[in-house]
This record gives structure tokens, C-alpha cells and sequence, in this order.
């Protein structure tokens, strides 16, 4: 059963199908794999200056350019990967972002050989989403403490394209935060999700 218009947050909308999946399915919903985590960093950082809309109708065509996102395959691109996606009508050309791409790949590989990305990520919030009761989207920051520091820590780690607005955005898409207002339908399903959701031995503190 679909949800009236009224019970959704006002960006959804019913518009377009692909956002109102979006925004029913799998926004806010905890993530801790780390090629879905590390697929949603690549794609908000794309997203930067565009539409999130953009994204999301392009989102297969990314997966197929970049491999499924396989992050030991991107970090072994070269120019002629480089050209070939500069080259790719289905996807979003920009080549700071596709460099940057397979930059934050390597550095992604750099950091499983100590911990996993879902651990690195979800220790700032001591393993447990943020619950939050926004009633209007006027209230939800761009930007947090906590994203603030997830963004200071995974550039220092070698990652681009992850300043504390995009990693806001990503928190929100990933469960880290559930940002959807009281009044939307998503509400209460993703804060009883987020509720039972804990990574087990994540240390304390950013």
C-alpha cells in the first residue's frame, strides 16, 4: 500500500517513482555493509551541486560504470578507465569527482587492512543512530558535530569529496541519523529499526 502524499517528507513527493521508493525503502535505514556505505559516499559526492533526483536515475548506470563498486577494482583504474568514464553518457562526467572516486577507493582499501568502514563510521555515534523529531524540515541541520568530525576524520585518511554537508546528507541516507519529519509514515518504522540497530564492540568517541 502506497502512503498518501501528506504522510511523506515534502521532498519526496509524488513527483517521480524513483524518489518516493527511495525515500520509502531506503532512506534511513541502517546501513553496515561496507560496499553499500562506501557506493552511498561515492554517489552523495556526485551529487554535489546536482540534484539528488540526478543521482538516483543514473544510480544503475553508475554501478555498472564503476563495478558494482567494488572498491579493490576501482583502485586499480587507470587513464583508460578514466577516459572511458569521462566518455560515459550515463553517468555524471565531472573528473575532480570520478579522480576522486578512485582516490577515496584506495583509501577505503587502506583502511579495511585495520577496521571496516561500517566500524570507522558508526563509532562517532557509539554505534547507534541519532533518533531526531523534526516536524518541519526547517529544524534539520545541513551540517552536524558529528559530521563535522567524520568529515575531518576520513579526509585525514585520504578520502575527497566528503566535506560535513555531504556527510550529513550521507548520515541521513545511511540511518546514521533518522531525519524523517514525525509526521512522515517512515518515521516510526526507521526509529524501531534504529532502536534495535548496534554494531557490536564499536569504540566510543570520534
Amino acid at each position: 500500500m502506497i502512503a498518501s502524499e501528506t504522510s511523506r517528507c515534502p521532498w519526496a513527493g509524488i513527483a517521480d517513482p524513483i524518489y518516493m521508493r527511495y525515500h520509502d525503502e531506503e532512506w534511513g535505514v541502517p546501513k553496515t555493509d561496507d560496499r553499500a556505505l562506501f557506493e552511498k559516499l561515492v554517489l552523495e559526492g556526485f551529487q554535489a551541486g546536482l540534484s539528488w533526483l540526478t543521482i538516483l536515475k543514473k544510480r544503475e548506470n553508475f554501478r555498472k560504470a564503476f563495478h558494482g563498486f567494488d572498491a579493490a577494482r576501482i583502485a586499480r583504474y587507470g587513464a583508460r578507465d578514466i577516459a572511458r568514464l569521462m566518455a560515459d553518457e550515463g553517468i555524471v562526467r565531472n573528473r575532480l569527482k570520478v579522480e576522486a572516486t578512485i582516490d577515496n577507493a584506495r583509501a577505503l582499501l587502506k583502511l579495511q587492512e585495520r577496521t571496516s568502514l561500517a566500524a570507522f563510521l558508526w563509532r562517532f555515534l557509539d554505534g547507534r543512530p541519532r533518533i531526531n523529531r523534526h516536524a518541519s524540515f526547517k529544524t534539520v541541520p545541513a551540517a552536524t558535530p558529528a559530521s563535522k568530525a567524520i568529515s575531518k576524520a576520513l579526509i585525514a585518511e585520504g578520502f575527497r569529496f566528503v566535506g560535513p554537508t555531504t556527510v550529513y546528507a550521507f548520515m541521513q541516507a545511511v540511518g546514521m541519523v533518522n531525519d524523517h519529519l514525525v509526521g512522515c509514515f517512515r518515521h516510526e518504522p526507521c526509529t524501531r529499526l534504529q532502536q534495535r540497530f548496534k554494531i557490536p564492540g564499536v569504540p566510543a568517541g570520534a
